[in-house]
């Protein structure tokens, strides 16, 4: 057996029993926790903001995320990022040209449309990922993940390769600490959501497309039910929150006509269209309720019923519970929050106010006790280690080896975030091998990407070997200082286990640590 597979067998044993490990809370301790829970670990210095300012202020200010500024270096850093601030329609076209060029078989036109692909992903991802690292707006960051994997699409499926970052912009990020209502909205209209789940193929029965040259068009053949399945099981009510078969066929028909056309992105940036020649025109019986026609206002009142369902109120106050405070939540402190929820239509930044200010979320078993996906991992390693990221390629290649590609879900539910999806011997071996790289200065971060469109083989030489070379001591993390910045989180057990350990291995004992695995 490897040294990394040994080490990950043991590091499985430690995880189990810290985790039954836990103590009344310190000041200290309470901001880290805010910390580790409400963002993705601190950075040098910032327990010592949270103790100073206090952990009640530090939360009302992350609940209202608009009154914290960005930082200069942050906003231009985006700002050197011209896909993310692209308007949709005009992506979209270049994607399509990148298309039609690619199917004239000629190879010139294969690498513009790869080229094309790739600088829309990795700006896609490097938004995400600086922010994520470098925003002092942390809760906003963690709930734009939270609801892009609870509203999940697949960026690897046609047309979204080229929607997914107005998605996330436009239909995710703004209403992260907003209404359900309006987030539930925005998703089911965005074009990413209806070509991921097929709604905007979804026709009455007997539809006869206008134009049948235009692929859409000539596609749309019948109902689609996906999304109105997806809508209930994944969205909203749950697999257990009252539906039949019948009411996921009578609201894929209330659904139809909800579509986009890529014509209209591209030349007026019209992003959703209610098309009634394709619309179900009958009366429809859904879930007890008698659907008169209404075209588009149907699917809009179904929104609103499922929005402020009870089960649906359960089901996010669920969601949002294992995600903040343990995997298998108290259900007293559910109960709270789905009561909130209704109480409050929807108010996600109302339910989060609750939660963080619950018995529960401060108990002291619940403290240190979740288990950090290797989204979590990396960001918090990256901010644990104070690092300037300015190539984000070895973080998106290190999530693609530990199972949680950037976008990458291929099912609509989404990744998991609980201990049993990501806790096992081989997923540690990986991620102590990334601490390794991490810790002795490996990963090249702070050096600027190679161009787009090469290979690792179109390397110049001198850059290829820098890439695999062996450690750099000018970007070695300094173990010291990351046992500073992690401060109380770090028990004495992990302390005099680096103590003990050579210096060349510290800071990677830390980052590999089972403290530092979870939060």
């Amino acid at each position: 057996m490897k040294w990394s597979s040994r080490l990950a067998v043991g590091v499985v044993c430690l995880i189990a029993i810290s985790a039954v490990q836990a103590a009344d809370l310190s000041v200290e301790q309470r901001a880290l926790h805010v910390l580790n829970r409400l963002g993705y670990g601190p950075r040098p210095g910032d327990v010592g903001k949270v103790v100073d300012m206090g952990v009640e202020r530090y939360i009302r200010a992350q609940l209202n995320p608009e009154t914290i500024p960005l930082p200069a270096s942050l906003t231009q850093r985006l700002d050197a990022l011209p896909i993310v601030q692209m308007p949709t329609g005009e992506l979209l076209a270049e994607f399509v040209a990148a298309q039609k060029a690619a199917k004239q078989e000629d190879e010139k036109g294969k690498q513009q449309r790869r080229a094309l692909v790739q600088r829309i992903a990795e700006q896609t991802a490097a938004a995400r990922l600086v922010r994520a690292i470098d925003s002092p707006r942390q809760l906003e960051e963690v709930m734009v993940d939270f609801w892009f994997n609870h509203f999940n699409v697949f960026a690897g499926k046609g047309l979204d390769r080229a929607l997914v970052t107005s998605y996330e912009r436009d239909a995710i990020r703004p209403y992260a600490l907003g209404r359900f209502r309006d987030l539930l909205g925005a998703t089911a209209k965005h074009p990413a959501m209806l070509f991921y789940l097929d709604n905007w193929l979804s026709v009455a029965p007997g539809y006869q497309a206008a134009v049948l040259r235009k692929r859409a068009a000539a596609s749309a053949t019948g109902l689609n039910e996906n999304y109105a399945r997806e809508l209930m099981e994944l969205h909203t009510l749950g697999v257990d929150g009252g539906y039949r078969q019948k009411d996921v066929t009578e609201l894929a028909r209330m659904l139809t006509g909800w579509t986009f056309h890529p014509r209209d992105m591209i030349d007026g940036g019209k992003t959703f269209r209610f098309d009634p020649q394709r619309h179900d025109q009958g009366d429809k019986e859904w879930r007890a309720h008698h659907v008169a026609a209404g075209g588009q206002n149907e699917g809009e009142w179904a929104l609103d019923e499922l929005a402020s369902d009870p089960a649906t109120a359960r089901r996010i106050s669920y969601q949002l519970a294992q995600y903040f405070v343990a995997d298998r939540p108290p259900a007293a402190l559910v109960d709270r929050l789905a009561l909130r929820f209704l109480a409050t239509q929807g108010d996600i930044r109302a339910v989060l106010g609750t939660l963080f200010d619950s018995p529960e979320f401060w108990a002291s078993d619940h403290v240190g006790t979740k288990f950090k996906t290797p989204y979590q991992y990396v960001v918090s390693a990256a901010r644990a280690a104070d690092l300037k990221v300015v190539n984000v390629r070895p973080i998106l290649r290190t999530l693609a080896q530990l199972g949680m590609p950037l976008y990458g879900c291929q099912t609509p539910d989404g990744y998991r975030n609980t201990e049993q999806a990501w806790l096992s011997p081989d997923a540690l071996s990986r991620r102590i091998n990334f601490a390794t790289a991490l810790a002795s200065g490996r990963v090249p971060l702070a050096r600027p990407a190679e161009p787009e469109g090469r290979s690792m083989g179109e390397r110049p030489p001198e850059r290829a070997a820098q890439a695999v070379g062996g450690p750099d001591a000018a970007a070695a993390i300094d173990a010291d200082r990351l046992m500073q910045t992690l401060g109380s989180s770090l028990s004495a057990g992990t302390r005099g286990t680096v103590a003990n350990s050579a210096p060349f291995l510290r800071a990677a004992l830390v980052l590999g640590s089972p403290d530092f695995m979870r939060h």
